[in-house]
């Protein structure tokens, strides 16, 4: 069976007349087919496609050797006529074409107006690598009210962090415990990938993780502790995420190993995902946002205060994106959305920019350099 890819093409304004409606998805071998049928000879397919003679007879004998099979009947001193494959093609396609042809216009009048947005120099775009948020979801759609267009793609917090320091994104966002400590595990995480001065923190807002169990928490789980009990089926957040970076850090303070908990090496990759796998009885407990636990019917235990931070380069801030998603954020009609969903609540600091010395105590050490002394 032969594989199918689709491709686009922009039409440059005053030539929308020559598309051809009849065939809105476009293959250069059905043009070429088409126009040897139609002309009866590859100088007159040529000159109707304004090609050259011999581009177009290059692309047909392409074509056969790719095909494996002839396409036109190459007899000298004869009319150029399409072989029977060749009529099957064309053919195939009309068929095709006459089955799928409201579903791609549909498709094409969907890129035509999302197309549109780029080139309105009213409309802004904003790349955002992040780790899986349900506010940064509903953000998106505020923002798209306001001609702010992000482009939203979740990964794991140290991933997103990469992606900025890499030029893939504009903004990043994670997240980490209300009071980290300076000599933690997600201290020492962000730290190599956050530099002073360079990257610069916008105040998002504050939510809650927790465990999400089963409604009526039916085996009494309150804590961490309580998981590495047996019987009780945990389910993990991927590597790299910032859900997994507070569940190894909690272990550790609490002594425990990852093989104390049963279900350690059982990934997923969102907090939607964690509490449907929990629903769906595949597992007991997992770490998760109370916004997740609610969407799937799930109990919420609030464990761990933390604050989810957008970052960018300092070099971003006065860029036209950047002052709009500040804007946003410091809204008082976007925070008082924010505050209806479960387990979130605004920062003062909201759509303000925040150093990270001011902020996180991980740049804050004493000088180990002794205090010289002054001689009598």
């Amino acid at each position: 069976m032969q594989h199918i890819d689709l491709s686009y093409q922009w039409v440059p304004p005053g030539q929308e007349a020559t598309r051809n409606r009849n065939s809105p998805l476009r293959n250069p071998l059905m043009d070429l087919l088409q126009a040897v049928r139609h002309a009866g000879s590859i100088a007159g397919a040529a000159k109707g496609l304004d090609l050259s003679y011999r581009h177009v007879w290059g692309e047909l004998k392409r074509w056969e050797q790719s095909l494996g099979q002839p396409l036109i009947v190459w007899e000298k001193g004869q009319a150029a006529r399409l072989t029977g494959f060749a009529d099957k093609l064309l053919w195939a396609e009309r068929q095709a074409q006459a089955r799928l042809a409201p579903q791609i216009s549909a498709l094409q009048a969907e890129l035509e107006k999302t197309f549109a947005v780029a080139f309105d120099p009213s409309h802004q775009a904003l790349g955002i690598y992040a780790s899986h948020d349900d506010a940064l979801v509903m953000l998106r759609e505020e923002a798209a009210a306001q001609s702010l267009h992000l482009d939203l793609r979740f990964c794991g917090s140290v991933d997103a962090i990469r992606a900025l320091n890499e030029g893939r994104c504009h903004v990043a966002g994670f997240h980490a415990p209300w009071q980290p400590d300076a000599h933690s595990l997600v201290a020492r995480t962000y730290k190599p990938l956050l530099k002073p001065g360079q990257h610069k923190l916008i105040g998002f807002a504050t939510r809650a993780q927790g465990l999400m169990v089963a409604p009526g928490n039916p085996l009494h789980l309150q804590s961490l502790a309580d998981v590495h009990h047996a019987g009780v089926r945990y389910v993990n957040r991927s590597q790299g995420t910032g859900t997994r970076l507070l569940l190894d850090q909690s272990l550790q303070v609490l002594g425990l190993k990852a093989s104390d908990l049963t279900g350690y090496a059982h990934e997923e990759n969102s907090h939607s995902a964690v509490a449907a796998c929990i629903a769906a009885g595949q597992a007991d407990t997992g770490l998760g946002i109370a916004s997740a636990a609610q969407v799937h019917g799930l109990d919420f235990v609030s464990l761990y205060p933390e604050r989810y931070w957008l970052v960018c380069l300092s070099s971003a801030l006065n860029s036209q994106p950047v002052r709009q998603l500040r804007s946003l954020l410091s809204d008082p009609a976007w925070q008082r959305r924010l505050q209806t969903m479960a387990g979130y609540t605004t920062t003062a600091d909201a759509g303000q920019v925040q150093s990270l010395r001011s902020m996180l105590p991980w740049w804050q050490f004493k000088s180990e350099r002794a205090p010289s002394r002054v001689s009598p």
